[in-house]
Order: structure tokens, then sequence, then C-alpha cells
């Protein structure tokens, strides 16, 4: 059985620039435009403040030259969680005993009791 894994990563930009005595993006912003990458300052900000969902390859390689650094030192993958593969789950609503158009659960009304 195989193995599923979500997979998350570390975003090094702020740890590498305090190494190379570059505290404030609009430094970083100013290095990048220099190498024709155009994001305005608000973006570089959340670029060194937060962990990017997607960054274009162009403006992580410019991030690599201005750090002098690898895509490695900048972008540090690890395993969030593993699990098992649900291969061997039933395939069919049948196999579990649930029947197409039964109802899930049922309507409960609660009425007080006559005890007061």
């Amino acid at each position: 059985m195989t193995e599923q894994r979500r997979i998350g990563f570390k975003w090094h930009l702020r740890q590498l620039m305090a190494q190379r005595n570059l505290w404030k993006s609009t430094e970083l912003h100013a290095l990048l435009k220099s190498r024709g990458i155009n994001l305005s300052e608000s973006q570089v900000y959340r670029l060194v403040t937060g962990t990017p969902e997607r960054i274009p390859a162009r403006t992580f390689a410019a991030l690599c030259d201005i750090l002098d650094c690898t895509p490695g030192d900048l972008f540090e993958p690890f395993v969030e969680m593993r699990a098992a593969a649900t291969a061997d789950a039933p395939r069919r609503s049948e196999d579990l005993g649930v029947r197409p158009g039964d109802p899930i659960a049922r309507r409960v009304r609660i009425v007080p009791s006559s005890d007061g």
C-alpha cells in the first residue's frame, strides 16, 4: 500500500535577508527592480513577511541572485502529514450499507416532557 503525504515548506527569505544585512523590504524592492522584477512595495513586503503560495520562477531566480543562495536555502520542503492510502476503501456506497436515495440522517423532534 502506498503512503499519502501532505507537503509543506519553510520560507527562509527573511532570515537570509538578515544574514546579508538587508533589513527592510524596501531595500529588497529596489534590488528586485534592478533585476527586472516589477512588484509593488506591498507585494515585496508580503513576500518577506509571509509565506508565498505561488512565486514566479523569475522572481525566485532573482531572489537567489540577490541573496547569493541556492533555491534550497530559500525554500525547505517538509512532510506535514503522512497517512496510509485509502485504496482499500469501498468504491460503492452500497458496500457501506447506504443505499442511493436513503436519507443520511433523520429529522428529530424534541418535545418537552410533561413533568415540568
